[in-house]
């Protein structure tokens, strides 16, 4: 860790041209990682990383760079070169760090470090044994185990000084079922906030890994999914990543900032239904992508981004914001001390409706039920999607009926969004990692189930 009197030298080694502002990251990260296939574990790796990030900017226009070097000539130098991108007389900006201020909003229990190896992989290993004694046709289970404790602390010629510690695990199982030649896979990834107490008071292990393989061995013997324009039911939880890759990213500041989004100069019009009230929500305790400040130093908020269907607010950083003439929303995201933050989500969701999940199936006499969805592509600038349904079932009479597999949903954000028109009061998230120009994150994907009118279906079968 820098001291503040260090950290101070360096703010003010940025200010030495003619830039306006600074900001110093400073990353100290434990992290465990490990996987298992075939019944042996396959690697196990722990590492240390430490990194100090300095930004200097002018307008809304910066420069970045890093070192892993704590000498305090190399960082002064670091800020110094930086600065010569903006050249000229200096701006008089003068500052003072505020003492500083520590996160607490997300108790953890058992910290990674304190952790051993054996119980780690022994989590894997009780996964591993679930999700193959679902079924004798589990041909392969994969697991992958996580955890790391990020220490950051964030510092600017604003006056910010922060200090925040963020504790995540995740347990990732992959299981594939066989028969005949025709293979077939199913995922499951529980992660959140917490330490290792996530596995012996959040999630049963077991569960999560028996779920996985049940996936897979539905798919195995499920029908080739029919195409065509039907009503489509998207169920609670990781169906969510509709929304996040197709519109949640179409509302961050990083695309909307530069004209590159469909939803651009839409602020206050309606762009989806009137049951739609979507939030990104970067406080929610101990979720996934939850954290008590964002990474430029400001608190985590909840944010509206949509109410009953009207553009209520984007995601927008602190450099972004002086380029749009808008408000930050304490959006400022990035996956280390080797990237310059930019707006990000955190956790991203459609928020309840009164409909049950009875209801909705029992008022679609026929479509598509997708009950977990898989990958896709998304262009924020058209908001034009593609993503494959990992689980599916066919809907006849107000019923569910034959499972499906290969079925992939396209469509745009914009008609999507305007397409529901009915929405559960179930709702669920779930975990993933989103990746965009400050790297790779953690966030919470979610909704209740929701049902579009018609949707465009790919499949493999005609029509029925």
């Amino acid at each position: 860790m820098l001291d503040k009197k260090l950290i101070t030298k360096i703010l003010e080694a940025a200010l030495t041209t003619n830039a306006d502002f600074a900001e110093v990251f400073i990353e100290d990260k434990f992290s465990t990682s490990a996987s298992l296939l075939s019944n042996k574990v396959e690697s196990v790796n722990n590492s240390i990383d430490f990194g100090v990030g300095v930004r200097v900017a002018k307008g809304f226009q910066s420069v970045y760079g890093y070192t892993n070097s704590q000498k305090e000539e190399e960082l002064v130098k670091l800020a110094s070169d930086l600065a010569q991108s903006f050249p000229g007389e200096p701006q008089g900006v003068t500052f003072e760090l505020e003492e500083m201020k520590v996160g607490d909003a997300h108790k953890i229990k058992m910290l990674p470090s304190e952790v051993t190896i054996q119980d780690k992989i022994a989590v894997m290993k009780r996964a591993n044994t679930a999700a193959r004694k679902y079924s004798e046709e589990i041909s392969q289970v994969a697991v992958r185990f996580q955890d790391y404790a990020q220490k950051i602390w964030v510092a600017n010629t604003e006056g910010t000084y922060v200090h925040d510690v963020r504790v995540r695990t995740r347990l990732a199982i992959n299981s594939v079922a066989g028969t005949d030649g025709v293979m077939q896979s199913g995922f499951n990834g529980p992660g959140g906030h917490y330490g290792f107490e996530f596995y012996s008071e959040q999630i049963n292990v077991e569960d999560e890994a028996t779920e996985a393989s049940r996936i897979a061995v539905t798919m195995l013997h499920a029908d080739e999914c029919p195409s065509g324009k039907i009503p489509v039911v998207i169920d609670n939880g990781f169906g969510g990543v509709i929304f996040h890759e197709a519109v949640g990213h179409s509302l961050e500041a990083t695309s909307v900032a530069k004209g590159a989004s469909v939803f651009t100069g839409m602020k206050g019009k309606k762009i989806a239904s009137d049951l739609i009230t979507a939030i990104d929500d970067g406080t929610i305790p101990n979720a996934w992508g939850s954290a008590t400040y964002d990474d430029e130093g400001n608190l985590q908020k909840r944010r509206v981004l949509i109410k009953d269907g009207v553009l209520n607010s984007y995601m927008i950083d602190k450099l972004n914001a002086k380029r749009m003439g808008d408000k930050c929303t304490n959006s400022g995201r990035r996956q280390s001390y080797r990237f310059a933050p930019t707006s990000r989500m955190t956790n991203t969701y459609i928020d309840n409706g009164e409909s049950t999940f009875e209801e909705i199936i029992a008022a679609t006499k026929y479509g598509l039920y997708a009950k977990k969805m898989g990958g896709g592509s998304v262009n924020p600038a058209t908001g034009d999607f593609n993503f494959a349904v990992g689980e599916g079932y066919m809907i006849r009479d107000g019923k569910i009926a034959e499972a499906v597999r290969g079925a992939t949903l396209v469509g745009t954000g914009k008609e999507a969004l305007l397409g529901v028109d009915m929405v559960g009061n179930n709702l669920k998230t779930a975990q993933g990692m989103c990746g965009s120009s400050s790297g790779s994150i953690p966030t919470d994907v979610g909704q209740p189930t929701i049902r579009l009118s018609e949707m465009t279906v790919g499949g493999r079968k005609g029509a029925n």
